[in-house]
C-alpha cells in the first residue's frame, strides 16, 4: 500500500461478518454494535436470550444479526455455533473472544470449582473457540481475531487469582496465534479495557475506598464506558490495522502509564 491509497474505507466492514461472544451486554454489546456501525453483519453468542435491546441496536444500524445460546464451556457447542454461523453467513471474518467471567475470593479461602469455572470461560473457550474459527478463516486466507485482555494482562490484582492468569494467558495466546495465523493473512490482536463501568464492576464502584483508590491513579479522571472501546475494536477489526499483529492494545485512560 502506498500513501495515496489510502483512505477511510480502511476502517470499514462492509460485507464482513463477526462473531461476538457474550455480545448482548456490558462490553461485549459495545463491541458488537460499532462492528454493525462499522457495516458488519453480526452472530452473537450469549448464555442467555436476553437480547432485544442489543437487537434493536443493531438492526437501527441496517445491520443483519443472529443470537445463539451456547455454553462456551461445551466443546461440542463450539463447534455448532461456527457451523451454524457459515450456515446463516457463509462465512466469518471477525472473531471477537468477549465472553468472559470473574468470581472474587481471597487466595485462602478460593474454592477449586470456581478457579475452574473461570478458566473453562476466560482461556479454554477463547483457545478453542479461535482453533475451529481460525479453519474457516484459513480456509479464505484472511481474518481477524480480537481477544479481550484486561489491566490483570499485565498486574496481579487481588481476590481474583483465575481471573489474573487467564487473563495473562489469552495475552499470551494472542502472540502464539499471531506467530502461526499470520502466514494465513490472519491478525491476532488483544484488546485491554482500563476500569470499566460494567456490571463486573459494580462491586468494587461501590466500595468508597477502592474506587477512590482507582481514580487516583486514571490521568483520564474517570473510569471508562463500553462506547470508550468502540474505536478499538472497529481499528483491529478492520482493514486498517492488517500489519499490526500480536499486540495487546491497553484502551486504560492512561492507567498502566502510571
Amino acid at each position: 500500500m502506498d500513501l495515496e491509497n489510502f483512505s477511510l474505507d480502511f476502517f470499514s466492514l462492509n460485507g464482513k461478518v463477526a462473531i461476538v461472544t457474550g455480545g448482548n451486554t456490558g462490553l461485549g454489546q459495545a463491541y458488537a454494535v460499532a462492528l454493525a456501525k462499522a457495516g458488519a453483519d453480526l452472530f452473537i453468542v450469549t448464555h442467555n436470550d436476553n437480547w432485544d435491546e442489543t437487537k434493536a441496536l443493531i438492526e437501527k444500524t441496517g445491520r443483519k444479526v443472529q443470537f445463539y445460546q451456547a455454553d462456551l464451556t461445551d466443546r461440542r457447542s463450539l463447534k455448532q455455533l461456527v457451523a451454524a454461523c457459515v450456515d446463516a453467513y457463509g462465512t466469518i471474518d471477525i472473531l471477537v473472544n468477549n465472553a468472559g467471567t470473574i468470581r472474587r475470593a481471597p487466595l485462602l479461602e478460593y474454592q477449586e470449582e470456581d478457579w475452574d469455572a473461570v478458566i473453562d470461560v476466560n482461556l479454554n473457550a477463547v483457545y478453542l473457540l479461535s482453533q475451529e474459527v481460525a479453519k474457516v478463516m484459513v480456509a479464505h486466507k484472511s481474518g481477524k481475531i480480537v481477544n479481550v485482555c484486561s489491566m490483570l494482562s499485565y498486574q496481579g490484582g487481588k481476590f481474583v487469582p483465575p481471573y489474573t492468569a487467564s487473563k495473562h494467558a489469552v495475552a499470551g495466546l494472542t502472540k502464539a496465534f499471531a506467530n502461526e495465523l499470520g502466514a494465513y493473512n490472519i491478525q491476532t490482536n488483544g484488546i485491554a479495557p482500563g476500569y470499566v463501568i460494567t456490571n463486573n464492576t459494580a462491586p468494587i464502584r461501590a466500595d468508597e475506598q477502592r474506587n477512590a483508590e482507582i481514580m487516583s491513579r486514571i490521568p483520564a479522571g474517570r473510569w471508562a464506558t463500553p462506547a470508550d472501546l468502540m474505536g478499538a475494536v472497529v481499528f483491529l477489526a478492520s482493514r486498517a490495522s492488517d500489519y499490526m499483529n500480536g499486540h495487546v492494545l491497553a484502551v486504560d485512560g492512561g492507567w498502566l502509564a502510571r
